[in-house]
């Protein structure tokens, strides 16, 4: 049993480490005020997020799927349309969000399920109406830097909040791969540094220990 004064420390804590998240947020998502480099010829024409009941991962938060479809849209709005790439020829991104993990409340140093997505995505070029990529793209994303991995972000973070962070981590994810594959867009193929953030495939089949360091939580 903890004592009362335990409890105060860990709340103490469990503030301090909020405070320290909050500061180091402000930098990743600040990127999304900045001009970036164009893309080619890149501009984005239709937005399209297909969510039809993707697998919800171990000991996630349940949210619906016109609510992961709205903050997917958002994102790559945010990231890709007309505010930050106005190039000259229309191209159409589409995603399906296959899977995800909204953490649950852990137990701080002992049990920190992680927050995931996994979505597929796929590009078309809207002049000649074909299809950009052979097959789909599989990526998994992590929540950014606004966690700390021995608290786990289902004790800081709403439902709401999670997605917003798990989304504006995969429309940057698809920003990096179109990148990574610039010849699409009439652009250089780009080398980008390994980001540890985005992984290939799907996390819960390729890394479930990544995802929840146990089967079961212990027992607090």
């Amino acid at each position: 049993m903890i004592k009362p004064n335990g409890d105060k420390t860990m709340r103490t804590f469990v503030k301090l480490a909020c405070l320290l998240i909050l500061t180091a947020c402000g930098g990743l998502r600040d990127d999304l005020t900045q001009t970036p480099d164009p893309i080619g010829t890149f501009r984005l024409g239709h937005n399209i997020a297909v969510v039809n009941e993707p697998v919800q991962g171990p000991f996630s938060r349940t949210v619906e799927d016109a609510a992961w479809q709205a903050a997917m849209t958002a994102a790559v709005n945010d990231r890709l349309g007309l505010a930050r790439f106005d190039g000259s020829a229309f191209y159409h991104v589409g995603v399906a969000v296959e899977g995800y993990v909204l953490a649950q409340p852990g137990i701080p140093l002992v049990y920190s399920p992680r927050s995931v997505l996994i979505f597929s995505v796929n590009f078309f070029e809207d002049a000649t109406q074909t299809k950009l990529n052979d097959e789909a793209i599989q990526l998994t994303v992590f929540e950014p830097c606004c966690t700390v991995p021995f608290l786990g972000s289902g004790l800081t973070r709403s439902a709401e909040e999670q997605m917003e962070g798990l989304s504006f981590s995969a429309a940057r994810a698809i920003e990096r791969t179109m990148r990574q594959n610039g010849a699409w867009f009439g652009a250089e193929n780009e080398v980008l540094p390994e980001d540890d953030t985005i992984l290939e495939g799907n996390v819960l089949v390729d890394n479930p220990e990544l995802v929840a360091p146990a089967e079961t939580p212990p027992e607090s």
